[in-house]
């Protein structure tokens, strides 16, 4: 493929038609789906994490020439490429000349100029630049976080996870983000206590503000990386050939661990609990702190009752259990729930949390129910729902059985209250982040109950690096799957729902309208009802 004769045109960045990338490869494009999903995105900060050897540094210097390359008026700037070695500083370099090229950009050859490294003492160091006729430059400069002092411009750190001082070095390219500038890193990962990896999860878990590329070998095969390949080499590709392309990869590496790693962006020392049991119990507290732990269990034959008894049976069991506790919940506090739906072989359970002004959220109510009706958990939930102040969000588990109901709540109350979730392993490794920050930040207080705790310590990291819940069963007698687990992960994922609460004023029955009209008129007064209010 000669990419000088080919077209491309800078994408604009949007989640909701990214799909349309996905799946689909043209060999006239000169840019795959995820490397046009990346040059797309125009977010200040932004981390790709990444399978080795994607070519995603090639698609980074594309965008460097497309920046550099621009007038000041149309974004142009510097660019500043930070890599590891000498060596990947100068590929990055001279990608970046071949894609001025393309993109007709005027631009000078590629320069080696001695660039004054002031953190070894003064020594001279060869470096590599272009610089365009708009008045900007591409230039590779060392790892050393002083070179960037001084600099204004977009920065990319390369291999950001194996940088002896990734740190020092984010904190100089970041003081350029105030005038503007932009900084990339790009990694495969180099263990989970790496700092790249931390970086990710605090994004994920919304503490910092990067946007987040993760790109597997087989992400970048669904986009065509094979058939690219194939299409350089001049062979003919076939899915029997990638597939045999990948496992010799695979293959090829010392240790499952280092595979995983490698071309699937799972950092070494994954696995293991998610949350220790440590951290649960520090955020649990005693029925005073936090709400109660609420059961219900039925026999078989409570199936087989006519539904009128059902319902009655169940009316009077949630006015005499749930409703003194819900009659509690502080009317001015917003309140979320979480709900993980079983009908007989786990369990039920719906958790109801209240949210403070900092945000911290208590459960004041967990009710798990066993071997309940369809109808009669429709009941149940219905009865506390209705009864929740300033309802924020519901997030309701949407898979199997679980989508009825959830469907239903989600008539009842409006889809910008309730969520209907299938969880997924994206889901999963998108909002997982968040959960345990919460356990984290202290953000969170829990029932003090064995049950619970049990189900929280069953999340672990699966061989692909993503927390989750496994195939595992929990509590005394296996009867349990980490239900309470995911209610409250639920809950805590509703709590960034968009919903918000509908207040309003009740209009007086006319007869006490009239009556309160006469009594309180004033000069000018007239019988205008008084209006609801959002």
């Amino acid at each position: 493929m000669n990419a000088q004769h080919a077209s491309i045109t800078k994408p604009v960045f949007d989640p909701a038609v990214e799909a349309s990338y996905l799946n689909i490869f043209d060999p006239k494009e000169v840019l795959l789906g995820y490397q046009k999903r990346w040059i797309a995105d125009e977010s200040s900060l932004k981390i790709a994490e990444k399978s080795r050897r994607t070519g995603l540094t090639w698609a980074e210097a594309a965008d460097a020439s497309l920046t550099a390359g621009a007038a000041r008026g149309q974004g142009g700037t510097n660019h500043f490429y930070v890599g590891s070695n000498k060596e990947m500083a100068r590929e990055f370099i001279d990608a970046a000349a071949m894609w001025a090229k393309v993109f007709d950009k005027a631009a000078g050859d590629i320069q080696e100029e001695i660039f004054v490294d002031d953190g070894q003492d003064g020594k001279e160091i060869l470096t590599f630049a272009i610089y365009f006729a708009s008045g900007f430059k591409i230039q590779a400069l060392s790892s050393n976080p002083s070179n960037l002092r001084g600099m204004q411009g977009n920065v990319t750190i390369d291999e950001a996870a194996f940088h002896d001082r990734l740190a020092e070095v984010l904190k100089a390219a970041l003081a350029l983000t105030m005038w503007g500038a932009k900084v990339r890193l790009i990694s495969t990962h180099n263990g989970i206590e790496n700092l790249f990896n931390e970086l990710i999860n605090d994004s994920r878990a919304d503490k910092k503000d990067y946007s987040v590329h993760r790109i597997t070998l087989d992400d970048a095969c669904s986009d065509g990386l094979y058939q690219r390949i194939c299409q350089i080499r001049g062979i003919e590709w076939s899915q029997a050939a990638e597939d045999e392309w990948k496992a010799k990869l695979l293959k090829a590496t010392a240790t499952e661990e280092d595979a995983l790693e490698e071309y699937f962006c799972v950092p070494k020392s994954g696995g293991g609990a998610y949350l220790n049991r440590a951290l649960i119990e520090a955020r649990m507290a005693s029925i005073e702190q936090s709400g109660p732990v609420i059961r219900l269990k039925k026999n078989n034959d409570f199936g087989l009752w006519p539904e009128n008894l059902r319902e009655a049976e169940i009316l009077q069991w949630c006015t005499d259990e749930l409703k003194p506790i819900l009659d509690h919940l502080d009317p001015a506090r917003p309140h979320v729930f979480g709900e993980d739906f079983a009908r007989s072989g786990d369990l039920t359970v719906i958790d109801v949390g209240e949210l403070a002004q900092d945000l911290h959220i208590t459960v004041k109510l967990q009710v798990e129910l066993k071997n309940i009706p369809f109808r009669q958990q429709e009941q149940i939930l219905f009865f506390i729902v209705d009864r929740l102040p300033r309802l924020r969000g519901g997030g309701m588990d949407a898979r199997g059985n679980g989508q009825a109901l959830a469907e239903y709540a989600q008539d009842k109350y409006g889809t910008e209250v309730i969520e209907c979730v299938m969880l997924s392993e994206p889901f999963y490794r998108e909002q997982m982040p968040r959960f345990k920050s919460h356990f984290e930040d202290g953000l969170i207080t829990i029932p003090r109950d064995d049950d619970t705790g049990t189900d929280l310590r069953a999340l672990s990291i699966n061989r692909r690096g993503t927390p989750c819940l496994g195939d595992v069963r929990t509590g005394q007698d296996k009867e349990r799957h980490g239900d309470a687990a995911i209610s409250l992960f639920l809950m805590v994922y509703a709590s960034t729902l968009d919903g918000a609460p509908i207040e309003f004023t009740p209009i007086p029955k006319s007869h006490h309208r009239d009556v309160n009209a006469r009594s309180h008129a004033r000069p000018n007064d007239d019988d205008t009802p008084q209006r609801g209010c959002w």
